[in-house]
């Protein structure tokens, strides 16, 4: 690390903003020098020499829109009153990976005590994605200067300086310590994706009032046009920086005359016909669901080898959350001459830009797990998406810096009217959609007594949060006052659904926490089945995996079996299982253990199969999900 930009003097306002812009325009000459320019620049970060390859990289962040409001960005960062700045602009043009690294150069500039960078990301695979692609663009070693951290993966050191971070896992952070963190500047990225954790954490800095904090952090909220207003009024006028619109034309979007009624057919047949005309450029495709996306990835993997296509056939990848860090191929192969065909949904409206997108499919639908209080149960909701997101796909046919290719294609799979009179104009708050439970576990925990007190981008129904109240009371989670109780402490320590983690602990009572153990891992992980089996052989197999006693005991069955062989691919692939999701609850798994021994909870040896351990688990599950119990009988039918 260079130590010199820790010295920074003590003078007025006026000098320390004239200084500052100094040392920053300083760091940013550093990193625009070429090999030619220069054969003994040092990376500020590290102290080494930059690669080559640090310049080739260089050349096309160049290239990308956001470059323009460098400095802009900078000065804004340096100057703003509030300590927060806005960041807005399309999807594709460089904001997720651009702003990270001028934040870190300006806390390196500014010496700050922490020293640390934090980004946020909706979605874990996001931000995995972006420290490898951040690391690579800075010339730093992933795990040291660069790191991230995801649900069972921590990686980051004493020296990390700029992290990505799920920001479901900050808030938990920021739940558990007094003030706003070990953070001195925070990028919310993606703030219109509405995730629950993201609109809670403004909330909480909005009442935190960042002006009279120590140390004069600051907050960079980064989103798309569509939501800039509403952040912008809620923030309280901050100054904005607008990223210019990047070159290339969006494509005129091609619109069906009627909604198909097989989506996947339609879809895998739109993709062939783009591989039959060779127009150049990869594909990608949106549809609903993650059983439709592998359902439309095997046919297409069987169907791409016999097109009469010249050099490399396509290649198809899904992209979607359980498929695990296996998402990182989609960026590899960029070289091979192949084609890409990349299979999503949501996950991939606002993030994971791929320059080489040339074609986008758009089933225009979403499913979407909805929380419904009056049952207490979530549902699965297929809906139309919302304008903003609809606008976000289209413009995936652009392309991206470096990579511009003529002759892009958008074909929405539905009627032009059904956008114009279904769809919402932005994504719905899901603060409004899931069970807030957690979320006001987490809020009593900061002491925040009264919820419905906190700043909502979007104020949840009064009736949900109370809801949340009486379930986190019937879990004895809260006191008489109406704070945590012990017991409420311990289960805002589990990243678990409160539900989960009461039946968690329930299990060191009745004698069953392996077996518990395996049942909250895999119930948390992504679903181990994403499929129907595909033929009798592979049903036989996934037959035999089945439990008498339902649905939990298959789970631990399922789990069983996995470890049994090894935690073995090719072993799931002929079972139709879905080896990542089964990878995470490993994982999962071994931090709740873990997490178990640190808070010295007893533990129980495995007693899977037994009539004993049977009924135990069944008593465990009960005392943590008794709201959503039911039974028929003589006893409890009304006279």
């Amino acid at each position: 690390m260079v130590q010199g930009f820790n010295d920074y003097p003590t003078f007025c306002r006026s000098c320390q903003s004239a200084t500052m812009a100094s040392q920053l325009l300083r760091l940013a000459e550093e990193s625009g020098l070429s090999p030619g320019e220069s054969e003994l620049a040092v990376n500020p970060f590290d102290g080494l020499p930059f690669s080559s390859h640090y310049y080739e990289l260089l050349e096309q962040r160049r290239a990308l829109p956001i470059w323009a409001a460098r400095f802009i960005f900078l000065e804004q960062l340096e100057s703003s009153p509030s300590g927060v700045v806005l960041v807005s602009g399309e999807p594709g043009s460089g904001k997720s990976t651009q702003i990270p690294q001028w934040c870190a150069e300006f806390a390196l500039a500014r010496g700050f005590q922490k020293g640390r960078v934090t980004v946020t990301q909706p979605y874990p695979l996001a931000a995995l994605s972006l420290a490898l692609r951040v690391a690579d663009e800075m010339d730093l070693t992933l795990g040291h200067e660069v790191g991230y951290s995801i649900p069972q993966e921590d990686c980051t050191g004493p020296h990390t300086l700029l992290r990505f971070c799920w920001d479901r896992l900050l808030l938990q952070e920021v739940a558990s310590t007094r003030g706003t963190g070990a953070w001195d500047v925070l990028v919310l990225d993606e703030a219109q994706e509405r995730s629950v954790a993201s609109d809670l954490l403004q909330g909480l800095l909005r009442d935190a009032r960042l002006g009279n904090l120590p140390d004069d952090p600051r907050v960079v909220v980064v989103t798309d046009p569509a939501f800039e207003p509403k952040l912008q009024a809620f923030w309280g006028d901050p100054p904005i920086v607008h990223v210019p619109r990047g070159p290339g034309r969006c494509p005129t979007p091609i619109y069906r005359d009627t909604v198909p009624t097989d989506r996947v057919e339609a879809a895998c047949q739109a993709v062939l016909e783009l591989c039959r005309k060779e127009a150049p450029g990869d594909v990608l495709v949106y549809l609903p669901s993650e059983e439709e996306i592998s359902l439309c990835c095997e046919f297409l993997s069987r169907e791409v080898g016999t097109l009469a296509v010249p050099g490399l056939p396509p290649r198809v990848l899904p992209l979607h959350p359980g498929h695990g860090q296996a998402v990182q191929a989609v960026y590899e192969d960029t070289d091979s001459g192949a084609r890409k065909v990349v299979v999503t949904h949501w996950l991939a409206d606002f993030s994971f830009s791929l320059p080489s997108i040339r074609h986008v499919i758009d089933s225009g639908l979403e499913l979407r797990s909805v929380y419904n209080p009056q049952i207490r149960a979530e549902s699965q909701m297929l809906r139309p998406i919302s304008k903003c997101q609809a606008e976000a796909r289209q413009l995936r046919a652009k392309g991206a810096p470096p990579v511009f290719l003529p002759s892009g294609s958008c074909l929405c799979l539905y009627p032009k009217s059904f956008q114009e009179l279904e769809a919402p104009p932005l994504p719905q708050p899901r603060v409004c959609e899931e069970n807030l439970s957690p979320v006001v576990l987490l809020l009593k925990r900061r002491q925040i007594a009264e919820p419905g007190d906190c700043h909502f981008l979007d104020r949840p129904a009064p009736e949900t949060l109370m809801q949340a109240l009486e379930d986190l009371d019937y879990l004895a989670a809260l006191d008489d006052e109406g704070d945590l109780s012990d017991l409420g402490v311990i289960l805002s320590e589990f990243p678990l659904p409160p539900e989960l983690a009461k039946a968690l602990l329930a299990s060191c009572e009745f004698d069953c926490v392996d077996e518990m153990l395996t049942l909250a891992a895999m119930l948390t992980a992504a679903p181990g089945f994403t499929r129907p089996p595909l033929c009798a052989e592979e049903a036989a197999l996934r037959r035999a995996l089945e439990h008498a006693d339902g649905d939990h005991s298959s789970l631990i069955q399922v789990y069983e079996a996995f470890i049994q062989n090894g935690a073995d691919k090719a072993w799931c692939q002929t079972r139709g299982l879905n080896w990542a999701a089964l990878c995470q609850a490993q994982k999962l798994r071994g931090e709740l253990l873990e997490l178990m021994q640190r808070i010295e909870l007893p533990l129980s040896q495995p007693a899977f199969g037994s009539e004993k351990n049977r009924r135990d688990l069944q008593k465990a599950l009960v005392s943590g999900y008794f709201l959503k119990a039911s039974g028929v009988g003589p006893s409890i039918l009304p006279e």
